[in-house]
């Protein structure tokens, strides 16, 4: 079962099921669970739970207060309805010198049943309200999210050393510290694992390489630092801090490809025609030297040919800002080529602008921005997603196991509804909604790029997007769904991703088996994916599972953590008014993005006034019993900021006035 702040669903054989606050009854995010399917009037189709069959949520985060002889913790995470008790025996409370008001981390004892409510002890006092890291500290105590590393995995990081020279007796390992390859990152990023270089060729062409830091050549299978990386899978990025998978000395020295160091990479040379179509890949193991480190904005303005002072970090000897400019635009070149390619074959790219705040040295929001998708962004992500594709390829065609990357085509169920919605509003072209029923990835594709610069893109964009099953990993190749992919996996974020070391350790150990006799394939073998019951092959579906499940964890936190942010951002600007567009509606009112920062607040039904409000859900819109005035998609409003919530991340809005519906 999944929830979210204004809604529930429920993921079944049969497809993906919406729930009401009343039909969730006992059941609690990540919940497994018994549903019945029943069919509401207009022939929708909602799912009640019956009984709860496993249980996901064993802690919860909230506000202690006194309840007569009880204590009464309060979950801050909305999704879950229920208030749970602390016994009158239990001395948790004094013990750990709680007060009311105090923001807690309680482990559930009982869980809540339709005639008793849930009991708790206290595990932890997170704060008070009035610290102002509580609200992160609060979303990690919510996910089980743990800052520092263990002290073993530490020391055995520390005692790792370059040894480049030593690295390069593989008969496997390439010495290209000649070639000119670069880094694009973000301005504040630390961990640089991606670099790299791109050619024009004599046909017309490109030859394009992309270079990944070889953390494998430094974590062992079953050492300390590979076991605690498995069990995070993942880096998490919150609003004010990285929770990173590996040791910092690994993903910000050692396999960090800082510009003018030697360091060991995993390369993949790939050339491509003059139409940008892949003729002939290949892998290897290398050392490599970064010319240069580039911010995005930096390669921005170089392929802009903005004469701006770049503080662009570079090895002087080798390098002249015309040299990047002319490899920047060798690969911006490429990159459209690309697109066009992918866009042929069905593509889907989603607009989803992602608001991140800017925080000062005491964690306050200074400022929100939107990352957005730019020239040098994209030359990125062409490049990697390519080098993905190409490395999938080599290990799906010899059938080897490891992390691919999956996303299955959605349901018929959920792209009914959606069309249904969306031609309903006039969001739809007729044309386009028999391909979209039928799961054309073109046809989703084309409705994403023709509802572009209208009224209604957030909406198709939304819609279309929550039609999609979510991408996971598994032991075998399945294909991707929404890149139009035969094969996909993730290679290029070793550093910050398990799923990505383990495919290094397949492909490293399938290009030795041509080049390598038995003896050495086996030591290989054993320092890469282990021997016997513990071997990759053995547990590789289970490592699949976990990395999935972790991956929605830190997606989750991060996404909560920077609406956290945004909340401490509007609580000192309450009585200030914006302009802003209806993004959605919902049975909770009208959500509504301000124009000045792209951020979504919430006008709550019990803010407009006395008159019932009926929602339609079907055409997305509130209407007024008495005045019959209708709030619905894409209609302009000035709000006011009304309130905040800091720890649960919430932004309520005053309606002020409205523009007539666009419908």
């Amino acid at each position: 079962m999944r929830a979210y702040d204004a809604r529930a669903e429920v993921e079944t054989a049969e497809g993906v099921f919406r729930l009401s606050s009343r039909s969730l009854r006992e059941a609690m995010p990540g919940d497994r669970v018994y549903v019945s399917v029943q069919r509401r009037n207009g022939g929708q189709r909602r799912a009640v739970v019956e009984h709860v069959i496993e249980r996901a949520v064993s802690a919860i985060v909230g506000t202690f207060e006194p309840a007569g002889p009880l204590g009464a913790i309060r979950p801050l995470d909305t999704r879950i309805h229920q208030d749970f008790f602390v016994l009158p025996e239990d001395d948790s409370p004094a013990r750990l010198g709680v007060n009311p008001g105090d923001i807690v981390a309680a482990r559930i004892v009982e869980y809540p049943t339709r005639v008793e409510s849930g009991v708790v002890t206290i595990e932890r006092r997170i704060g008070d309200a009035n610290e102002p890291s509580l609200g992160i500290e609060c979303i990690m105590a919510r996910y089980g999210l743990v800052d520092g590393y263990p002290e073993v995995a530490e020391r055995e990081a520390a005692s790792l050393v370059a040894d480049i020279e030593d690295a390069l007796q593989d008969p496997l390992r390439r010495d290209i510290r000649d070639r000119f390859l670069f880094t694009i990152d973000p301005v504040d990023a630390r961990d640089f694992d991606d670099a790299i270089s791109v050619e024009r060729t004599e046909r017309g062409g490109w030859l394009l390489s992309v270079h990944i830091a070889d953390v494998s050549h430094y974590v062992d299978w079953g050492s300390s630092i590979d076991l605690e990386a498995r069990r995070r899978s993942t880096s998490v990025y919150l609003a004010d801090r990285v929770l990173p998978m590996l040791p910092e000395c690994l993903c910000n020295d050692i396999c960090s490809l800082r510009p003018c160091e030697d360091r060991l990479a995993f390369t993949v040379d790939m050339e491509l025609d003059a139409r940008g179509r892949v003729y002939a890949y290949e892998a290897y193991p290398s050392v490599i030297r970064s010319r240069a480190r580039l911010s995005y904005d930096e390669a921005d303005a170089l392929l802009a040919g903005e004469d701006v002072e770049l503080r662009a970090e570079m090895c002087d000897e080798c390098v002249s800002f015309a040299d990047l400019r002319a490899a920047l635009r060798s690969a911006d070149a490429l990159a459209v080529a690309r697109r066009e390619i992918r866009r042929k074959r069905g593509a889907i790219d989603f607009d989803t602008p992602e608001i991140h705040a800017l925080l000062d040295e005491q964690g306050f929001p200074q400022a929100l921005v939107t990352r957005e998708r730019t020239a040098a962004t994209s030359l990125v992500e062409e490049s990697m997603l390519l080098a993905n594709e190409c490395v999938a390829e080599f290990l799906a065609d010899r059938d080897l196991t490891t992390a691919y990357r999956v996303h299955e085509d959605p349901s018929p169920d959920s792209l009914a509804a959606a069309v249904k919605t969306l031609t309903e509003l006039g969001a739809l072209e007729g044309g386009l909604a028999a391909g979209i029923l039928v799961g054309e990835p073109q046809a989703i594709a084309t409705a994403v790029t023709n509802a572009a610069s209208t009224p209604f893109a957030p909406l198709v964009n939304a819609l279309l997007l929550r039609a999609q099953q979510r991408a996971v990993y598994k032991p075998a190749n399945e294909g991707h769904y929404a890149l139009g992919a035969r094969a996909y996996c993730h290679f290029t974020s070793p550093i910050r991703r398990y799923p990505d070391l383990l495919v290094h350790r397949v492909l490293k150990q399938a290009l030795a088996k041509r080049e390598l006799g038995k003896r050495e394939m086996k030591q290989r073998a054993e320092r890469l994916t282990g021997t016997g019951s513990q071997a990759l092959d053995e547990v590789c579906a289970q490592l699949c599972r976990h990395a999935s499940e972790c991956e929605r964890t830190a997606d989750a936190a991060a996404k909560a953590s920077q609406k956290v942010k945004v909340a401490q951002y509007y609580g000192v600007r309450i009585g200030e008014r914006d302009t802003g567009t209806i993004s959605w509606i919902s049975d909770m009112g009208a959500f509504v993005r301000l124009d000045a920062t792209g951020v979504e607040g919430l006008v709550r039904i019990g803010s407009l006034g006395h008159e019932w409000w009926a929602y339609d859900e079907l055409r997305l819109a509130l209407t007024g019993e008495s005045t019959g005035t209708v709030i619905s998609l894409g209609q302009r409003v000035v709000v006011e900021i009304a309130s905040v919530n800091v720890l649960r991340g919430h932004l309520d809005l005053k309606l002020i006035h409205v523009s007539p519906a666009l419908h």
